[in-house]
């Protein structure tokens, strides 16, 4: 099949690329003036926290050598923890530590490192080591992530989380990132984590890919990766639409984990989340791209939760963009949420 023949296939199937995701959707919707509100983690943390959407509690931030030299005060009693570079990407950088034993902590990878090994990992967090850029950074302290009971049957070590993208705040398309032994207990696919993706619909997983391959069972655990129910699916999809409001981005990345006992928190957002997606969906992005776009604007736009009733009215009527202006007319904003002042007003 040649190259023209296998690109029209894509482009009629939806698929998105790199170049149109770019220069059609990243560089129109998402203002450079937004930037640093999703890539600033710390102020990305404090807007979030202001719209009323979780995420993990910031225990403390450490701006220079100095503070680093006084972790021992900063880190007191604490027992659990990660620390994560401010500016950081591709999940580098960041140290879990899930116990304590009389002055040592215990990482996620079971070594033992005490007060001088945590303020040299700091150090080096602080001096740009793992920043975009390799600029100068803040080196922040969250609690940690326990890992909710319906995951079990996933997960040997770390987090698994829920990537949704957003676009012009309707969430439109999500999957679930298991880490793996070869992840090394990363949710990202890159490094080898399972990508499930997600009916978003239902909450339930219909299809996954490993190194852009299918699979059909976790690799390490041998469980189905089929029909898993993702619980608290609405109130995710809320979380996502709602960051739009907080972060005034057009098209990005929410990801969400489920701690055990606080329920779903937003652990991130990207403001150039990949591709792989549609692959995990075995579904292009473009067709519902086109079907958000045939919904009205709504003003200051509508809150958000028209806005994933509409995303769910849209997902069952698989995506017609004809369907769009019958969708806004029958699911019209509710008074008390036209005008969300958002980022977009700040």
């Amino acid at each position: 099949m040649s190259f023209f023949h296998r690109y029209r296939r894509l482009k009629d199937a939806g698929v998105l690329g790199l170049n149109e995701r770019n220069g059609d959707y990243i560089m129109r919707y998402n203002e450079r003036r937004f930037y640093p509100l999703v890539d600033d983690k710390i102020l990305c943390k404090q807007r979030l926290d202001a719209f009323g959407i979780p995420t993990p509690r910031l225990l403390a931030r450490i701006r220079t050598q100095h503070e680093a030299a006084r972790l021992g005060t900063v880190l007191g009693q604490l027992h659990e923890f990660a620390i994560k570079p401010a500016h950081g990407s591709g999940g580098s950088g960041i140290q879990v530590i899930v116990a304590r034993r009389n002055r040592r902590w215990v990482t996620a990878g079971g070594r033992l490192l005490d007060i001088p090994d945590i303020a040299h990992y700091v150090a080096n967090i602080l001096s740009g080591m793992y920043s975009l850029g390799g600029q100068p950074d803040e080196a922040m302290i969250e609690t940690l992530i326990h890992l909710h009971p319906c995951y079990q049957g996933f997960n040997l070590t770390g987090i698994p989380d829920q990537r949704i993208i957003v676009y012009r705040g309707y969430p439109v398309m999500a999957m679930i990132r298991l880490p793996t032994r070869q992840s090394d207990g990363k949710a990202n696919l890159h490094q080898g984590a399972v990508g499930c993706g997600i009916d978003l619909a239902s909450g339930q997983t219909i299809s996954a890919v490993m190194h852009n391959q299918p699979v059909e069972e976790h690799p390490d655990t041998g469980t189905a990766l089929g029909g898993f129910m993702i619980p608290e699916w609405r109130r995710m999809l809320w979380m996502a639409a709602r960051c739009h409001d907080a972060v005034g981005l057009g098209y990005m990345g929410a990801d969400i984990v489920i701690d055990r006992e606080h329920g779903p928190q937003i652990l991130e957002l990207n403001a150039r989340p990949g591709l792989a997606i549609q692959i995990a969906n075995r579904a292009g992005l473009g067709r519902r791209l086109k079907a958000i776009d045939r919904l009205p604007d709504d003003g200051a736009g509508a809150g958000a939760e028209t806005r994933v009733a509409r995303t769910l009215a849209l997902a069952a009527c698989g995506w017609d963009p004809a369907a769009a202006g019958a969708i806004a007319d029958r699911i019209a904003p509710h008074p008390g949420e036209i005008a969300e002042p958002g980022a977009a007003c700040g």
